[in-house]
């Protein structure tokens, strides 16, 4: 099957865009080229020491799941990436990494999980996604196989079956012909939006985003009164001008973008105070969780999140705001985010409705 220790790997050479780089001084850089080199008991012995006065560091952590990984010890690496996940859910990698090891002992309920957890977490995430994808196809070759133990002239299932397994035959093949096809994509950043969100489980048949509130239709214009009769030798008043549509002057009105940064910049300090009340009520009722996720299942995540890190930081740069014709509010904007050792820069998209006096999100886009 396509998820294999190679993805782990792959993903440990591409950690910059999340993490910073490693500088040519840094402590780990030693332990990571050991790590590269294939001397990982080195390797190891480095990244514990590095550890030993920094045991909450998320680079050391994840550089010691990759070793326990290459040194045939699933369960301890299992173990590093769990507890690295919990600390830091914003992180889509631990998720990713804890799947490539259940799936390799066959427990692929776990993977997928796992792997939903990781696409929560950062939707734009292609690694994910195509080892999800690996392990449907799994799952679905189980279940196919199941049904011709107990009907060997089910053709329907043996073709199948066949798919399948010319599939995964076609793709190791082209791995390896191409080696470094993954090793070259990079994940994106990640924001703790995505997150999971914490945007997690049987992979929710994706929903079709709902309808976003239509604008209601422009009032029709009061007819202009007719004239009164006209007195002798007195001159007929001219009709009266037709007011303004009320709709019309509502929706130029709300058109205001001073009033939707204010809400943003609102939102964001919310965030950042961990005021999770405060930050909930800036989504509007028929906000669209990612995923497919319920509202309720968003929320419980968001809170766990929010409330889990000690301090959070939550900048807003270069905010732009357009409106469409829906007289929606879409404000695109670097986002910078800061908690313990996760240090993120990401491209944010929010659409925003006005609800009575408040602007409100309705959408959340990370990558836009």
């Amino acid at each position: 099957m396509g998820l294999t220790r190679t993805a782990l790997l792959v993903l440990a050479l591409s950690l910059a865009p999340i993490w910073n780089a490693w500088a040519q001084n840094d402590p780990l850089q030693d332990a990571n080229q050991l790590f590269r080199q294939g001397q990982f008991d080195r390797a190891m012995d480095r990244v514990n020491s590095y550890l030993s006065s920094r045991p909450k560091d998320a680079r050391g952590r994840f550089l010691k799941g990759l070793i326990l990984t290459e040194q045939n010890k699933p369960n301890e690496a299992i173990k590093v990436f769990t507890d690295l996940s919990q600390d830091y859910p914003e992180l889509p990698e631990p998720y990713n990494n804890l799947a490539v090891l259940y799936a390799s002992q066959g427990q692929y309920d776990k993977a997928r999980n796992s792997l939903e957890m990781a696409i929560r977490t950062h939707p734009s995430y292609a690694t994910a996604h195509e080892n999800l994808g690996d392990i449907y196809a799994k799952m679905a070759s189980q279940a196919y196989d199941k049904a011709l133990q107990l009907d060997r002239s089910n053709q329907a299932a043996q073709g199948k079956l066949n798919l399948i397994k010319d599939l995964f035959s076609q793709t190791s093949t082209a791995s390896r012909t191409q080696p470094t096809r993954v090793a070259q994509a990079k994940p994106e950043a990640v924001t703790p939006s995505q997150q999971p969100a914490p945007q997690p489980v049987a992979p929710p048949a994706a929903k079709a985003p709902a309808p976003a509130a239509q604008p209601a239709p422009a009032a029709k214009a009061p007819e202009p009164p007719k004239p009164a009769a006209p007195a002798a030798a007195a001159k007929a008043p001219e009709p009266a001008k037709p007011a303004p549509a009320p709709a019309a002057q509502t929706a130029a009105a709300a058109k205001n973008p001073d009033e939707v940064l204010k809400s943003v910049n609102s939102w964001a300090r919310a965030w950042a105070s961990n005021d999770i009340p405060g930050y909930l009520s800036h989504y509007a009722s028929d906000f669209q969780p990612p995923r497919g996720m319920s509202r309720s299942a968003w929320e419980a995540e968001r809170k766990q999140r929010i409330a889990k890190p000690r301090k959070i930081e939550v900048q807003i740069d270069n905010p732009r705001v357009r409106f469409d014709e829906k007289n929606r509010a879409i404000v695109s904007f670097r986002q910078h985010y800061k908690s313990g050792a996760l240090d993120v820069t990401s491209n944010k998209t929010l659409v925003l409705v006005k609800n009575g006096d408040r602007w409100q999100i309705q959408q959340e886009r990370v990558g836009s």
